[in-house]
């Protein structure tokens, strides 16, 4: 018989990325012409939750978007891919966050010039709201944006015992808020807390802080993680990159998949670094989604 499938609840930014695919990036006052292009919606929250639903869960994502045409192609393009879309500020009529990003063929490294949720001040989200899409999640992840709806639905995820994820990929005020009621922080090499002169220096602070675990990735390096007095680092497969768009937010989607799965730790951890490996491996935003679904889901021993 078929295990239910995982409930996730992502809180944070959505937007619409225009991807270009180019040989080299483009120097000063050049003009040149992308290989290939690809529009898909982006944004940490939005991509993990796009991962979560490859993967077979159920996934919802909590943000602010507004009316206009580019916020509607961002919930259509969200919901053709399985992920449901609740947008706390619906009437609003600034535009929504355009990124574009430009992508090396012989690197897979990507540049990202985009916007964000710093022009669009977004009203916390009514609490019944809140307390309705969270009911029944396996877990919840949080990635700063749009403070006041990151906030409230990871209290509301605190409060109801669900398990809280932290996308920490750089400092936001919102952090401040977040942190403290998160089970799991899973930060980049280059996440700082203020006045932290290092990733391992974060990570100590944190653990001291009261969070129950922290990880930190570095793009193809080694994942280090901390839960409680224990410490340990996850090696990872090398692979031959061709495009690295989100792999961390894929990374977080997976590990959040792995969380509502009940899987260790470390099991969890590794099973976020193979989805996120198979994605750097396939050219285009949607490409990897049918081949993240194989990644085999071992449970391991803690």
């Amino acid at each position: 018989m078929n295990e239910p499938r995982p409930r996730g609840v992502f809180a944070g930014l959505a937007t619409l990325d225009v991807v270009h695919r180019v040989t080299a990036p483009p120097a000063v006052n050049e003009k040149i012409t992308a290989t290939a292009q690809f529009v898909a919606s982006g944004g940490p929250a939005a991509n993990a939750a796009v991962t979560f639903a490859a993967l077979g869960g159920d996934a919802t994502l909590v943000t602010a978007l507004g009316r206009s045409p580019v916020a509607q192609t961002i919930i259509d393009e969200l919901r053709g891919v399985g992920v449901a879309v609740i947008d706390v500020h619906p009437g609003f009529d600034g535009g929504a966050p355009v990124s574009s990003v430009i992508v090396t063929e012989s690197s897979g490294d990507r540049a990202v010039v985009g916007g964000d949720a710093v022009g669009m001040r977004t009203p916390a989200p009514d609490a019944e709201v809140v307390r309705t899409v969270i009911d029944g999640a396996d877990a919840v992840l949080v990635d700063g944006h749009h403070p006041d709806v990151s906030v409230s639905v990871a209290r509301a995820a605190r409060q109801a015992g669900i398990r809280v994820i932290v996308d920490a990929g750089r400092w936001k005020p919102a952090m401040a808020e977040v942190i403290p009621v998160a089970s799991d922080v899973v930060a980049s090499a280059d996440f700082r807390v203020p006045d932290s002169p290092s990733s391992a220096d974060t990570a100590s602070r944190l653990i001291g802080e009261g969070a129950p675990v922290v990880v930190v990735t570095d793009g193809p390096n080694p994942i280090r993680w901390w839960r409680g007095g224990r410490s340990g680092v996850i090696e990872t497969e090398p692979v031959a990159a061709v495009d690295t768009l989100a792999a961390g937010d894929v990374f977080h989607g997976a590990y959040a998949f792995a969380a509502a799965r009940g899987l260790p730790l470390e099991a969890g951890i590794a099973f976020a670094a193979e989805v996120a490996a198979v994605r750097c491996t396939m050219v285009g935003p949607r490409s990897w989604l049918s081949a993240i679904a194989e990644v085999p889901l071992v449970r391991g021993v803690e």
